[in-house]
């Protein structure tokens, strides 16, 4: 097949939906369907297009005129759809609220192509600027829901998002993200992180990795930080990401609290720099507001790394089964009560990270990720 995907941003730094779509265009690659992938120029990684060029997927970006809170306007992206976009059999939507959305749905309406939509937790009107976006599903979002075949949650919780915002259930198919676990078979020695940071043996390290962004709940987990380095001796907060807006807000908050000590942070972490904090790790949190999915969890997982998170990280709802990880509401004081409990109990930590190892296996493993997309695909 011929397979477009499409989304506004190239950068890993934008985080899960930019890994799920380079991960997924990477592997239809792999399975013989020709892939291009159409995206803007903002914040362009040209080294990471170099490398998936390479791989065999054709990435082409249209210079962005404006950006206003992420919705990027290229109108040279118009002149391209109109030659290009009737030579493929099916289009792959990524996010949701963006303006290369709206022409992709306007082109493949003209031209009779089906496109499935993978909003990535994107789909309700909430969280910030809710006006804004409710202005855009007056006009574009719901002709966009309403003309997709077929839309991709991670979850059911994302599922039932789709159909409060009047997509059939019938068109509702959950694909939960995927993980190339072939990645994780040589995993890096213990030790390197800390001797790369100068951080003891005997010191204990708890890990956040992700976009320091206000939805990620990181001025949560620094205020629970503070209270357990006020019961437990010899302990590390590492912070692991880019700044997605908020980072002085959360150094400012550390100073406040006094504890700049017994915080590190190392910048965005990718490849093995990344599995290398995983390793040394004791513990990772992701204390969200919402996520909708939580890729880092899965990445923790399959270094055998106990994890805690919220009960807004709808990825909980594939821990009824399995004692894979802990789920606190969004408190600080039950997030440092369960970081106590993990840190005084060796035998659990590797129980519990054992088990969600388990879990990645059996249900977030990319082939099989990708024979269910495969299969949508062919369908439509």
């Amino acid at each position: 097949m011929k397979i477009l995907q499409v989304i506004p941003y190239f950068n890993p730094k934008f985080g899960g939906d930019f890994n799920v779509c380079t991960n997924l265009s990477k592997e239809l690659v792999k399975r013989s369907h020709e892939v291009t992938l159409i995206t803007t120029d903002l914040e362009f990684d040209q080294e990471y297009a170099d490398k998936i060029r390479t791989e065999g997927v054709a990435v082409i970006s249209f210079h962005c005129v404006a950006d206003y809170r992420l919705f990027l306007y290229s109108p040279s992206i118009k002149k391209w759809l109109d030659k290009n976009l009737k030579e493929f059999d099916i289009i792959h939507l990524h996010t949701f609220r963006t303006y290369q959305n709206a022409m992709v749905r306007t082109f493949a309406m003209k031209y009779g192509i089906p496109y499935i939509l993978q909003a990535h937790g994107s789909v309700l009107p909430f969280f910030e600027h809710t006006f804004l976006k409710k202005c855009f599903d007056t006009a574009w979002g719901y002709k966009i829901l309403q003309d997709a075949v077929i839309c991709i949650a991670s979850t059911q919780i994302e599922s039932d998002q789709y159909e409060k915002m009047g997509v059939l259930k019938n068109k509702i198919v959950i694909v939960p993200n995927g993980i190339d676990i072939s990645q994780y078979r040589d995993l890096p020695l213990r030790g390197q992180f800390r001797s790369k940071y100068q951080i003891p043996k005997n010191v204990r390290i708890v890990l956040f990795l992700g976009r320091i962004h206000k939805i990620k709940g990181i001025d949560l987990l620094v205020t629970a930080f503070s209270q357990l380095c006020s019961e437990m001796a010899n302990v590390k907060l590492v912070i692991a990401g880019p700044d997605g807006g908020d980072l002085a807000q959360i150094q400012q908050q550390i100073r406040e609290l006094h504890i700049e000590d017994f915080v590190l942070f190392t910048g965005p972490l990718y490849d093995k720099d990344k599995l290398e904090a995983y390793i040394d790790a004791d513990v990772f949190v992701l204390p969200s507001r919402y996520d909708s999915f939580g890729n880092s969890l899965i990445e923790a997982w399959m270094c055998a790394l106990p994890v805690i998170m919220t009960k807004n990280c709808c990825i909980s709802s594939f821990l009824k089964n399995s004692d894979a990880g802990i789920v606190v509401d969004f408190d600080p004081g039950q997030i440092k009560e369960k970081i106590y409990d993990l840190l005084d109990n060796e035998e659990k930590r590797e129980k519990m990270g054992m088990n969600g190892k388990k879990l990645v296996q059996e249900n977030f493993e990319i082939t099989r990720i990708i024979q269910k997309f495969e299969e949508i695909y062919e369908t439509i």
